[in-house]
C-alpha cells in the first residue's frame, strides 16, 4: 500500500470523524459558522498574498513556450497560437489553453512495445481532466442559489441543462430521480476516480504522485460524494441549509435546527478544501494566468530584450585577473595570455 495516499485518506477519514463527532455533540455553531467565516478568511488572504507575490516577481526576459514556428521573413508562414507575435493573439492562446487545455491535449506518454520506443497521445488524460474541472464549475455555480434570494435566471437555465436526463429509480426508502438528477455531481465523482486510478494505475505518476497531490484529490472525492449522498440518500432539509448560508453572506449567522450531521460534514470538506486551496497545487487556477511562459509574446526576434532590472556593477575582466595574478599563474604553470616579459614592456609603455 502506497503511504503517501494512504496518509492523505486518514486525513480525509479523520477529517469526517471531526466534523460527524462535532455535529453530534451540539458544536453546529462551530461547524455552521465559525468554521465556515474563517475557512473563507484563509481563502481570501492567501490567494491574494500568493497572487501578489507572483505579480511582484521579475519577468525580464521573454520566455514564452514556443511548439511552432516563429514569425520572421512574411512569405514563412508561422504558428499565431503557439508562437504569438501580438497581444491578441496571446488573447487567443491562453484562451485556448484555459478553456480547453490545448497543451494537455497535445500531451504525449512515451512506452517501450517491441523494443521500440512509441508515442501516443494522452487523450483520457484530457478528456478525464475536462471533465472534471467543468463539472466542478458546474457544481460551484448550481451551488450559489443557497446563497442568493431569488435564485439568478441564469443558475436556473445551468440547473436546467445540467438535469435534463431525469431517470426515476424507486426502491425501499430511496426516490432516485426524485428530485432531479443533476449531472455535474456524478460527471465529478467519476472523474476523480479515474485521475486518482491512472495515479495508482500508471507506474510513472504513481511514482511521481505525492501526499500533496492526493490530499486535494481525495478531499475533492469525499465533498462530491457527500453532496451525492445528502441530495439522494439522508436528504437534508434543503430550507434550513438555505436558511444557514443566507445567513452567512448577509453577517446575520444562524443555526436552524432539523439539519443533518452529513450536510456538516460536506460543509466542513469545503471548508477544508478552501482554507487548504492557496498553499496547494489547485492555485494553478490563478497561475495560469500569470505563467510568462503562457502570457508573453514570443517576438525575440523583432525586439532585443534588455533585462531592466540589471544595476550597474564594475565587471572583473579576464584581463584584469591576469595582470593581478600572472606572476603568480606563470610560478604555477598556468598558460597566460601575455609572458611576463610582454606585460612588463606593456606597463612601461603606459607609465
Amino acid at each position: 500500500m502506497n503511504r503517501k495516499y494512504m496518509l492523505s485518506f486518514i486525513a480525509v477519514f479523520v477529517l469526517l470523524l471531526l466534523a460527524w463527532g462535532g455535529a453530534s455533540i451540539g458544536l453546529q455553531w462551530l461547524f455552521g459558522v465559525v468554521v465556515p467565516y474563517l475557512a473563507i478568511l484563509l481563502f481570501v488572504v492567501g490567494f491574494v498574498r500568493k497572487v501578489m507575490g507572483w505579480a511582484r516577481s521579475a519577468v525580464p526576459f521573454a520566455i514564452p513556450t514556443t511548439g511552432g514556428q516563429a514569425k520572421s521573413l512574411p512569405w514563412i508562414p508561422y504558428a499565431a497560437l503557439d508562437n504569438p507575435t501580438s497581444k491578441w493573439q496571446v488573447v487567443g492562446r491562453m484562451a485556448f489553453e484555459i478553456l480547453t487545455f490545448r497543451s494537455l491535449f497535445r500531451n504525449t506518454r512515451t512506452k517501450m512495445q517491441a523494443g521500440s520506443l512509441f508515442y501516443q497521445l494522452e487523450i483520457f488524460l484530457w478528456v478525464g481532466a475536462l471533465a472534471f474541472h467543468y463539472a466542478f464549475l458546474t457544481v460551484i455555480i448550481r451551488h450559489t442559489r443557497f446563497f442568493t434570494e431569488p435564485t439568478p435566471w441564469l443558475v436556473q437555465l445551468l440547473e436546467n441543462v445540467d438535469s435534463f436526463f431525469r431517470v426515476e429509480i424507486l426502491y425501499p426508502g430511496i426516490q432516485f430521480g426524485l428530485p432531479a438528477v443533476y449531472l455535474s455531481g456524478f460527471v465529478l465523482l467519476a472523474a476523480v476516480v479515474y485521475l486518482a486510478v491512472r495515479r495508482i494505475v500508471i507506474p510513472s505518476v504513481r511514482y511521481i504522485s505525492l501526499a500533496s497531490d492526493w490530499f486535494p484529490l481525495l478531499l475533492i472525492f469525499a465533498i462530491a460524494f457527500s453532496g451525492i449522498l445528502m441530495r439522494y440518500v439522508t436528504k437534508v432539509d434543503i430550507n434550513a441549509a438555505k436558511q444557514l448560508t443566507i445567513g452567512l453572506v448577509t453577517f446575520r449567522p444562524t443555526v436552524p435546527d432539523g439539519i443533518g450531521a452529513v450536510f456538516y460534514i460536506h460543509l466542513f470538506f469545503v471548508c477544508v478544501l478552501l482554507a487548504y486551496f492557496p498553499h496547494s497545487k489547485l492555485m494553478h487556477l490563478a497561475g495560469v494566468f500569470l505563467s510568462p511562459t503562457r502570457n508573453l509574446q514570443g517576438n525575440t526576434r523583432a525586439y532585443r530584450h534588455i533585462n531592466p532590472w540589471n544595476a550597474p556593477v564594475h565587471v572583473h575582466t579576464y584581463a584584469e585577473y591576469e595582470d593581478e595574478f600572472r606572476e603568480k599563474m606563470v610560478e604555477a604553470g598556468l598558460p597566460v595570455d601575455k609572458p611576463l616579459d610582454a606585460a612588463a614592456e606593456a606597463n612601461a609603455d603606459k607609465e
